[in-house]
Order: structure tokens, then sequence, then C-alpha cells
């Protein structure tokens, strides 16, 4: 039976919210959210744009992304696949979405605000690692931050070591690209060279 109304989806979800799930929300970073950011290394960042959705992995040393003031966040655009799916949303849609991870810790941290890009030269060197600045910044305003609770990293078991899986049993870059190809593009040698790429070109 497929659910058509918000009466019947809540209708199915009762109680209501207790008040640790709602209080939680705030219009702004608090000093206890600033420390969730600050700590996180990895953030999914959602987009809307005419095409449909995304949602993109975004990755750095622990906190990457900067509290520019307690409305304001700001994220580099670090070196990448160039395809811009993320960035060409936020231009035509500001609208976004930010899921913090946190290694070791089940809670995670989520925002959800507005955001554009800055190419000012200034701002980008102030990004810089190893003197590669970003190309781009994604500057965020906050309109909702809170955390979430850990069920579902605690369901997940995510920072279990005995949850982490060998990445030879599953499909590598190179097996599924040339499978897409004919064999054209990836294979052994995309994936013996991707190391040696990838330590050139994270920033």
């Amino acid at each position: 039976m497929d659910i058509t109304t918000i009466e019947a989806l809540e209708a199915l979800y009762q109680p209501e919210p207790l008040p640790a799930s709602t209080v939680k929300v705030s219009d702004h970073v608090t000093p206890h959210y600033a420390a969730l950011i600050q700590a996180s290394p990895f953030v999914a960042l959602a987009t809307v744009g005419p095409e449909g959705l995304d949602c993109s992995p975004r990755g750095d040393l622990p906190g990457f992304v900067r509290i520019a003031d307690p409305k304001t966040l700001m994220l580099p655009d670090r070196r990448g696949n160039n395809r811009l799916d993320t960035l060409r949303n936020i231009v035509r849609d500001p609208r976004v979405a930010l899921l913090f991870l946190i290694p070791g810790s089940g809670t995670t941290f989520r925002v959800n605000g507005r955001a554009r890009l800055s190419a000012d030269p200034d701002l980008l060197e102030s990004f810089a690692v190893d003197g590669k600045p970003p190309r781009t910044v994604t500057i965020i305003t906050v309109e909702e931050a809170y955390f979430q609770c850990a069920r579902a990293i605690v369901r997940s078991g995510l920072w279990k070591a005995e949850s982490q899986i060998d990445p030879k049993t599953l499909p590598s870059p190179g097996a599924m690209l040339a499978a897409f190809t004919a064999g054209e593009v990836g294979g052994e040698a995309y994936d013996a060279g991707w190391a040696e790429r990838a330590a050139k070109t994270l920033w």
C-alpha cells in the first residue's frame, strides 16, 4: 500500500517526536555544534538542480569546513573529476544539505541552508594546502543545524573493525569502467596507477 498523504504517513509514526528530537534544531552553529564540525573529516553534500538531485562526498583534514561565523560555513572544493554536478546545481539552485560524519563517533551532524560559490583569490589562498588553493569555495548560509542520534551508526557497525570490507572482494573502479566501455577505459592498468595519480592530485 502506497502512502499518498501526510496524514497517512504520520498515522504510522506514533507517538509524535519527543522534545529531544526537536529542541536541538538551531538556525546557527552553536559552540557544541562547532566542535562537531571541527572534528569531522568527511561531509556528504546534497544539492538540487534542473536535472534532479545530487549527493557528493567531500573529505579533507578534520575541520576542513571553516566556520566563518555562526551563520556561515565555508567548504573548499578540492581536486576531483571535474564533472561539476554539485557546483552546477548550486549556481542554479542555492539549496543545500550537509551530513557530517566523525570517525569513531555515533553522532552525525546535519546542516540545511543556501550556498553560493566564490573564486575570490584571497579566500582561495586561505584554503591552500601544500601551496595548492581550491578553485572555488562553497559559502553556506546556515538555516537549520542539528545533530542526529547514533542509531544508524550503531545498526550499521560503521566504525567497527570487524565491519570493514576487504576492497579486493568488490568490483574495482578499473573493472567497472572497462565493463562500461568494452575495455577502452579502465582495466587493470587504471587500478594499478590509481594510488600514484591520487597522491599527485589530492589538493
